[in-house]
Parts: structure tokens; sequence; C-alpha cells
């Protein structure tokens, strides 16, 4: 398991950096943590860096954005708000999972039983303080 420590928001693009690195071949990516971990913040620290010149943001409410980058299309997930997996089905989630292109998923807790069996989970906690962030995948 690899762990990558962000202290403050200064350092979350060389950390990213850092993550694309040790991404290898996979493309299937869930992010999990509590509420305001940061999920969304290094997701978007992540897109900068692979070259996304599209304004980032959540697609809490859309469920899905789609962003290209230097390497291909990275599809953006955030199923907290999915009641339950048909809806996700319903998106053609499996189709995004398997088409090659980057999968990153928040909330993925609620989806796992589509997830393939090679996603890479990556734990995202805060330390008491919430200043420190540490990432584990």
């Amino acid at each position: 398991m690899k762990t990558i420590e962000i202290k403050s928001l200064e350092t979350i693009h060389q950390a990213a950096r850092e993550f694309i690195k040790a991404m290898g071949d996979n493309t299937v990516f869930a992010f999990n943590g509590n509420m305001g971990a940061g999920k969304t913040t290094f997701i978007k620290a992540i897109c900068e860096e692979l070259g996304v010149s599209d304004v980032i943001n959540s697609p809490t409410f859309a469920i899905v954005n789609q962003y290209e980058t230097k390497n291909g299309i990275l599809y953006h997930f955030d199923f907290y708000r999915i009641k339950n997996l048909k809806e996700a089905i319903d998106i053609g989630f499996e189709e995004y999972l398997y088409s090659g292109d980057y999968c990153f998923i928040e909330w993925a807790e609620n989806v796992e039983e589509l997830l393939p069996e090679d996603a890479v989970n990556v734990y995202i906690s805060a330390d008491e303080n919430n200043q420190i962030r540490t990432f584990s995948f």
C-alpha cells in the first residue's frame, strides 16, 4: 500500500503528480473518505496535472463529469446522492468502467458491487485538526 500525505493545499499538486506516477496501467479509482475529507479537491488537482483545461467541479448533481486529458478521457463520478444500484446501471456506469478510460469515483461504496476487481481503492483521511490529509492506495 502506498501513502501520500498532504500537509497543506500548497503541496496538493506535488501529491497529485506522485499519485499519477503510481497509477500505472490502472484506470478505475474508488475514492473513499468522509464528507469534507478532500476527495473532490484531490481529484481536481489530479485532473489539472493530467492537463484538463475545463472547469473542474464535483458532479454531485450530474453524477458524472467528462474531461479531456492529455492521456485521453477521464470520467469523474459522485455517487453521494444515488439511491440504489439501478440508478448507476441506468446511466451506463458499467460501460464507463470497462471503456479503458480513467474513472475516478467518489462515494464508491454506494456502487461497490459494480466495481471491477482491479479497481484501486484510495482511502482519504484527515487528522484531528482537519489539516493534514493522508491518501492510501
